[in-house]
């Protein structure tokens, strides 16, 4: 489907996967240092190119890259440093009409053969000159006309950025992307009707390395992580790829040896998918729940091979009811809450909320407004 873009990326709406419509608000603080300017992130690139090695050889293996954490719990060194000197987040520095060409690094699935439907974990180079925050979404402009307006290019499309700022490489020239194909199936033969599936994310998916992709953003502040507090305890809640900033999140916090910033507080993350083989990145939570058992809790909720206490399925908001006094003492102690996915989790996580609250003697109207007021909650959904 194809859907309107505003030129300021404040709301972009679109329908399937981790496309989506959004209006973000501000909660980082202002500095004197801004990469709201393309001369800032073009020195920075400039800079980053001095050291550069050529896409083949930099990126010849992307699985190694991705894993060197997996061989050893020391954290991983980052560049540039100089990305950790705004504390005014980058926003909007490529638009729809000037976007960015960037590359394709790699495409890989990242479920298994059991999982329904296909996710893939994409690598685009952009060579230092769209810097982005944890939390942050590009826009993706895929090839071809509009068909609603002929001779025109393809509404942006928003992903949630699933990277640390420093990439997957940790030299601050690639992000990532987790995209659900969507795929339509008629609801009468049953059979895919390609004329009907997601335009971007079949494109993003069918990439190979070396194709162009035109980039927007970034975009986003609500998503951003809130720095102030290293010792603040922060509570995901995720489906599908919806899990998509935590990756950022907790490479940030458990991988990476970011200048200045040591966490010691807890990241506690709810994931919901299908089953086991829907997974996303299981192998790099499961490796800080190993490494950092005193700061990371990772909670899984599998709808089709688990039930709930009623014994129906196993839905992210059925762990969250089983937590739900704990969740609500740390929310009362200051914690933030993030909420990441299709908005039809959202009703179902907020009647458990709501009956929790109640059942506490509490007004669940009040809370939340409170929650808001002292900028706890954050919620992305599409």
């Amino acid at each position: 489907m194809s859907h309107s873009a505003v030129s300021q990326a404040a709301a972009v709406s679109v329908s399937i996967g981790n496309e989506r419509s959004l209006t973000r608000s501000v909660f980082k603080q202002n500095n004197s240092i801004s990469f709201n300017t393309k001369p800032w992130s073009s020195s920075l690139a400039l800079t980053q190119k001095t050291s550069t090695i050529r896409d083949a050889k930099r990126y010849s293996n992307t699985t190694i890259c991705m894993s060197v954490q997996q061989a050893s719990s020391s954290k991983v060194n980052v560049s540039p440093i100089e990305l950790e000197d705004p504390t005014d987040p980058p926003l909007n520095l490529y638009k729809p009409k000037d976007s960015y060409t960037a590359k394709i690094v790699s495409v890989e699935r990242v479920v298994g053969p059991k999982a329904p439907g296909e996710t893939c974990h994409i690598v685009i180079d952009h060579d230092g000159n769209l810097p982005y925050w944890e939390g942050q979404s590009y826009g993706v402009i895929p090839p071809g006309e509009n068909p609603k307006k002929p001779g025109a290019p393809h509404n942006v499309r928003l992903y949630s950025i699933a990277s640390t700022r420093y990439g997957d490489f940790f030299d601050g020239k690639t992000a990532s992307l987790c995209v659900r194909r969507a795929v339509y199936y008629d609801p009468e033969t049953g059979k895919e009707d390609p004329s009907k599936n997601g335009v971007c994310s079949n494109f993003l998916c069918d990439s190979k390395p070396g194709d162009k992709i035109q980039i927007t953003g970034p975009s986003g502040k609500v998503m951003l992580l809130p720095e102030n507090d290293p010792n603040a305890t922060h509570i995901m809640i995720a489906t599908g790829t919806g899990v998509a900033p935590y990756r950022g999140y907790l490479r940030r916090l458990f991988m990476e040896n970011v200048p200045n910033y040591k966490f010691g507080g807890l990241a506690w993350l709810f994931l919901g998918v299908a089953n086991t083989d829907s997974l996303l990145y299981d192998d790099e939570f499961s490796k800080y729940l190993k490494d950092h058992p005193d700061n990371f809790r990772f909670d899984k909720a599998l709808s089709r091979e688990e039930k709930n206490k009623k014994g129906g399925k196993m839905y992210v908001q059925d762990k969250i009811e089983e937590y739900s006094d704990e969740i609500f003492k740390l929310l009362d102690n200051g914690a933030h809450i993030y909420f990441c996915g299709l908005k039809g989790m959202m009703p179902g996580i907020q009647d458990t909320l709501k009956r929790v609250a109640e059942e506490r003697g509490e007004s669940w109207d009040a809370k939340l407004s409170q929650l808001r007021k002292n900028k706890q909650w954050h919620v992305e959904v599409y």
